[in-house]
Protein backbone atom coordinates (compact mmCIF):
# COMPACT_ATOMS: atom_id res chain seq x y z
CA UNK A 1 0.00 0.00 0.00
CA UNK A 2 1.41 3.41 -1.18
CA UNK A 3 -0.64 5.85 0.28
CA UNK A 4 0.98 9.43 1.70
CA UNK A 5 0.15 11.71 3.67
CA UNK A 6 1.74 15.43 4.17
CA UNK A 7 3.60 16.94 7.23
CA UNK A 8 0.62 19.49 7.33
CA UNK A 9 -2.28 17.17 7.12
CA UNK A 10 -0.51 14.93 9.81
CA UNK A 11 -0.31 17.62 12.15
CA UNK A 12 -4.10 18.41 11.53
CA UNK A 13 -5.11 14.66 11.95
CA UNK A 14 -3.02 14.78 15.28
CA UNK A 15 -4.58 17.68 16.67
CA UNK A 16 -8.11 16.41 15.85
CA UNK A 17 -7.05 12.82 17.41
CA UNK A 18 -5.83 14.45 20.78
CA UNK A 19 -9.22 16.75 20.32
CA UNK A 20 -11.57 13.90 20.56
CA UNK A 21 -9.12 12.29 23.02
CA UNK A 22 -8.14 9.20 21.21
CA UNK A 23 -3.77 10.15 21.12
CA UNK A 24 -3.15 6.66 19.73
CA UNK A 25 -6.32 6.49 17.57
CA UNK A 26 -6.12 6.30 13.81
CA UNK A 27 -6.83 8.15 10.42
CA UNK A 28 -9.06 5.77 8.46
CA UNK A 29 -9.03 6.63 5.20
CA UNK A 30 -11.67 4.75 2.75
CA UNK A 31 -13.34 4.81 -0.21
CA UNK A 32 -17.48 4.31 -0.92
CA UNK A 33 -19.18 3.80 -4.40
CA UNK A 34 -21.29 6.93 -4.62
CA UNK A 35 -20.21 10.93 -5.25
CA UNK A 36 -20.96 12.75 -8.55
CA UNK A 37 -18.26 10.83 -10.40
CA UNK A 38 -18.68 7.15 -8.90
CA UNK A 39 -17.01 6.86 -5.93
CA UNK A 40 -16.14 9.46 -2.80
CA UNK A 41 -13.39 9.56 -0.51
CA UNK A 42 -14.17 9.63 3.09
CA UNK A 43 -12.15 9.66 6.31
CA UNK A 44 -12.88 9.11 10.40
CA UNK A 45 -10.70 9.27 13.02
CA UNK A 46 -11.15 5.97 14.89
CA UNK A 47 -9.78 3.88 18.16
CA UNK A 48 -9.57 0.47 16.63
CA UNK A 49 -8.80 -1.33 13.36
CA UNK A 50 -10.13 -4.53 11.61
CA UNK A 51 -7.90 -7.24 11.47
CA UNK A 52 -7.80 -7.00 7.68
CA UNK A 53 -7.14 -3.22 7.65
CA UNK A 54 -3.82 -2.17 5.94
CA UNK A 55 -1.81 0.20 8.62
CA UNK A 56 0.90 2.48 8.14
CA UNK A 57 2.46 5.39 9.85
CA UNK A 58 3.58 8.76 8.64
CA UNK A 59 4.84 12.11 10.54
CA UNK A 60 3.26 10.40 13.52
CA UNK A 61 0.10 9.80 12.51
CA UNK A 62 -1.19 6.17 12.03
CA UNK A 63 -3.16 5.80 8.78
CA UNK A 64 -5.88 3.00 8.56
CA UNK A 65 -7.28 1.38 5.00
CA UNK A 66 -9.54 -1.28 4.33
CA UNK A 67 -8.79 -4.12 2.00
CA UNK A 68 -11.93 -2.69 -1.00
CA UNK A 69 -10.14 0.74 -0.63
CA UNK A 70 -6.45 0.42 -0.88
CA UNK A 71 -6.03 -0.85 -4.80
CA UNK A 72 -8.38 2.69 -5.35
CA UNK A 73 -6.28 4.63 -2.94
CA UNK A 74 -2.64 3.28 -3.86
CA UNK A 75 -0.19 6.14 -4.65
CA UNK A 76 -2.44 8.81 -3.42
CA UNK A 77 -1.49 12.19 -1.30
CA UNK A 78 -3.50 13.50 1.87
CA UNK A 79 -2.67 16.93 2.30
CA UNK A 80 -4.32 19.54 4.57
CA UNK A 81 -5.37 22.70 2.91
CA UNK A 82 -6.15 25.98 4.85
CA UNK A 83 -7.10 28.94 3.36
CA UNK A 84 -9.80 32.17 3.19
CA UNK A 85 -12.14 29.91 0.89
CA UNK A 86 -11.97 26.64 2.56
CA UNK A 87 -9.72 24.15 4.84
CA UNK A 88 -9.85 21.00 5.14
CA UNK A 89 -8.21 17.30 3.81
CA UNK A 90 -7.41 17.12 -0.13
CA UNK A 91 -6.81 13.69 -1.93
CA UNK A 92 -4.61 13.82 -4.68
CA UNK A 93 -5.24 9.97 -6.37
CA UNK A 94 -3.59 9.05 -9.40
CA UNK A 95 -5.78 6.81 -10.13
CA UNK A 96 -8.78 8.81 -10.67
CA UNK A 97 -9.41 9.15 -14.36
CA UNK A 98 -11.96 11.96 -13.72
CA UNK A 99 -12.66 14.06 -10.66
CA UNK A 100 -15.94 16.45 -9.28
CA UNK A 101 -15.47 19.79 -9.14
CA UNK A 102 -16.30 19.73 -5.49
CA UNK A 103 -13.04 17.49 -4.83
CA UNK A 104 -14.70 15.36 -3.01
CA UNK A 105 -15.51 11.98 -5.48
CA UNK A 106 -13.49 10.64 -8.59
CA UNK A 107 -13.88 7.65 -11.45
CA UNK A 108 -11.40 4.89 -12.06
CA UNK A 109 -10.34 3.14 -14.78
CA UNK A 110 -12.49 0.06 -13.35
CA UNK A 111 -15.86 2.56 -13.37
CA UNK A 112 -16.66 0.69 -10.65
CA UNK A 113 -19.11 2.94 -7.76
CA UNK A 114 -23.44 4.41 -8.83
CA UNK A 115 -22.37 8.61 -9.83
CA UNK A 116 -24.72 10.85 -7.76
CA UNK A 117 -25.22 14.55 -7.48
CA UNK A 118 -23.10 16.24 -5.60
CA UNK A 119 -24.20 17.55 -2.48
CA UNK A 120 -22.64 20.71 -2.39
Amino acid sequence: MNLTVTEQAAEKAKALLAEKGIEDGYLRVFVVGGGCSGYQYGMALVKTVDEEDLITQQHGVKLVIDPDSAPLLDGAEIDYHEDVMRSGFTIFNPNATKSCACGQSFDADDGGGTPRPCSH
